[in-house]
Parts: structure tokens; sequence; C-alpha cells
């Protein structure tokens, strides 16, 4: 008898040292919003006859007051902005399972692995990822906004579809035209 219990306090004991030893373990901080720069190659010309290449960061570095043509545009200088909020629902695509790891310190649903991009003549847009770290099938809601040096350009509502349970989504969120200059984008859950 005295065998058993030694035993069972043996046991006891290693089971409390696991269970300190666990909640000892640092808790990761979930991640509910995602803040991005503009993330674009930057356009080049070689000349065929100097051999120059020319791209935006050293076109027009020459002495002397400015051209006319250089003064075209300035993003700084920009006071355009797209009036209200935009509503949109995108389309996701399923990539992978996550494991369901909802709780205290993990959030219902994350995104994260964004980027922002401009399709010339098009749109800026936002790839981004977002997983469901629950076991029940969630319908999120995310705040875009696009922004130029901190000033709003355009804020956007994502009604993103159903995803299911333990599921990793891609998805794509379209801010302003590209006549319009975006240089970050902010996006974060709403709900749930």
């Amino acid at each position: 008898m005295r065998g058993l219990r030694h035993s069972t306090l043996g046991f006891l004991g290693g089971l409390a040292a696991l269970t300190m030893m666990a909640t000892a373990a640092p808790a990761q901080t979930p991640r509910s919003s995602v803040d991005m720069p503009t993330s674009q190659p930057v356009p080049e010309f070689k000349d065929p006859k100097t051999g120059q290449i020319w791209t935006p960061l050293n076109v027009g570095l020459q002495s002397g007051p400015p051209t006319p043509q250089d003064l075209a545009f300035d993003p700084l200088g920009q006071a355009v902005y797209v009036k209200g909020v935009v509503t949109q629902r995108p389309s996701i695509v399923p990539l992978s399972s996550v494991p369901i790891t909802a709780g205290p310190t993990v959030p219902i649903v994350n995104i994260g692995d964004a980027t922002l991009s401009a399709v010339p003549g098009k749109r800026w847009q936002v790839v981004l990822y977002l997983q469901n770290n629950s076991a029940a099938t969630v319908v999120p809601m995310l705040n875009c906004r696009f922004t130029n040096s901190g000033r709003l350009v355009e804020e956007t509502h994502v009604l993103v579809p159903a995803v299911g349970a333990g599921l990793r989504v891609g998805m794509l969120v379209y801010g302003p035209k590209t006549d319009l200059f975006v240089d970050r984008a902010n996006c974060g859950v709403k709900s749930p």
C-alpha cells in the first residue's frame, strides 16, 4: 500500500511540474490587424544609346529649379479621396487547415501575410490571408483603410463569406483606382 501511495504522489508531483512548465511558456500575441506598405517593383528604362538605366529614383536629378514636368504630380500634395465607405464581398480561396486554438490568447479569426500592390491602370489591391482558429464556421467582417502619408484615401468594409472551422483562406481586397496615390493599407478584423 505504501508503494502505491508513493508512486501516486510521485506521479501527481510530476504532473504538477509539467503543468507549471506549460503555463510558464510565453503566450503568443494574437494578430488581428495588419499594416503594409506598398510593395511595387521599381520600373526602369535602359537608354539604348548611353546604356544609362533610368528609374523614378534617378530621373530629374538635375541642378536648378524643377521643371513643370517634374512638378506634374506630387503624391504628398494629393488631397483627393473616395467619399463614404465602400462595401465589398470578395471571393475566398481555401488554402489549408489550421489548428483549432481559439481561446483567451488566440483570437477566433486573425489575418496576416498581406501585401499591397497596384495593378497599373486599374486598382490598388491587398492580397491577404485569414484563418479561422475556432471549431465553428464564422462569417468575418474586415475593415481596410488605404492611406497616403497618413491621410485617408479610401475606407472599405469587407464582408467575407463563411469560413469553415480550422481553415486558412486567401482573398483579394480592392482599393481605390490607381490614379489616386496610396502608400499604405491597414486591414483589421471587426468581427467576430
